[in-house]
């Protein structure tokens, strides 16, 4: 609730900067919010890719818990085999030293020495039994601790695998959403595109970008009726989707701007002059609502060709309105863990 208050807040003031002729404090103001946007969108891409990580991890623990259980148990089942042997032999000997007792009265001369070889016997069997009866009882519990630990690595997994698909959903409910916008963009502008406009899918946004010769004439921040007629296109899909919030920037080349006798003082003012344009154009007849929509200049500082040529600065003198659609259910998930 606070992100949209501000948000609104922040639109507010693009809004009532742009008409009194945006100054160079406040537009920066606006950029700083916009660059804050976009790298909260970078951190969900990270959490998500830290997520995959943590769970790659998780499986790899699991796997070498279970072989080292797997050893364990075989380890278990020789003991018991050592155990049950000892146990045999033991009750062998019991049967000796028992037909011994029987026998006692008749070999009591010269059988004294096998009679406490016998009994030495009988002892070393029963602490050999009981030693192997002790490791057995100390590796049953080792493997119980073992069996819980991966319990729970596995409980956290399942944790994780199901936040890891809920992300995954909306994502894809996201990607959905931009696709779909960009089919609508593309079939209502159609007879615009590759003729100055392009639309376009990006990190998320949909971008439709307008050259300067289909909106403006050289140095003009004058919308012609070419560009009206295509802005009037897309406003009519906006209309239709009020869930998309709307950016409208404006690019110059790097060439100065000759200002002569006019009200503007340099590129910087001529690209936010464009995108206001371009705005008040969008809203003009339409039932868009004006919170929707936030207009940047971004002069020469963003080109899409660096070249110092005629052809490259021609691309960059453009205006672009990049559409963004509703993350509140992102936001909302994300912030429940």
């Amino acid at each position: 609730m606070k992100r949209k208050l501000f948000l609104i807040s922040a639109v507010l003031l693009v809004a009532i900067s742009a008409i009194s002729c945006v100054s160079g404090r406040k537009f920066k103001s606006l950029q700083d919010t916009s660059k804050q946007f976009m790298n909260e969108r970078d951190d969900f891409k990270t959490d998500n890719i830290s997520l995959e990580m943590a769970n790659r991890e998780l499986e790899t623990k699991i796997a070498l818990l279970e072989k080292d259980m797997s050893g364990t148990r075989e380890e278990i089942e020789s003991v018991k085999a050592e155990r049950d042997k000892a146990l045999e032999e033991y009750n062998s000997i019991s049967a000796k030293y028992n037909d011994l007792q029987n026998a006692q009265e008749d070999l009591i001369r010269g059988n004294v020495k096998e009679t406490q070889k016998l009994l030495a016997e009988l002892q070393a069997a029963q602490a050999n039994l009981q030693a192997k009866e002790d490791l057995l009882r100390q590796l049953e519990e080792t493997l119980d601790t073992k069996k819980a630990s991966l319990d729970e690595l596995t409980f956290e997994l399942e944790k994780r695998n199901a936040r890891m698909l809920e992300l995954e959903k909306v994502l894809d409910a996201q990607k959905k959403i931009v696709q779909d916008l960009k089919n609508k963009v593309s079939e209502a502008l159609l007879g615009f595109e590759n003729n100055g406009l392009t639309v376009t899918m990006k990190n998320g946004k949909v971008y439709v970008s307008l050259d300067e010769k289909l909106l403006f004439k050289s140095a003009s921040w004058e919308i012609d009726a070419n560009g009206r007629n295509a802005l009037k296109k897309l406003s009519g899909v906006l209309e239709r989707n009020p869930d998309i919030q709307i950016m409208i920037e404006g690019h110059t080349d790097n060439v100065p701007y000759n200002p002569g006798s006019g009200q503007l003082r340099d590129n910087w003012d001529l690209s936010v002059k464009r995108a206001t344009t371009v705005v008040r154009t969008l809203l003009e007849g339409s039932k868009i609502d004006p919170k929707r929509l936030t207009a940047a200049g971004r002069s020469e500082y963003i080109p899409v060709d660096p070249a110092n040529t005629s052809d490259a600065r021609q691309k960059n003198r453009r205006t672009e309105i990049v559409l963004t659609p509703d993350l509140t259910e992102l936001y909302e998930l994300i912030n429940k863990y």
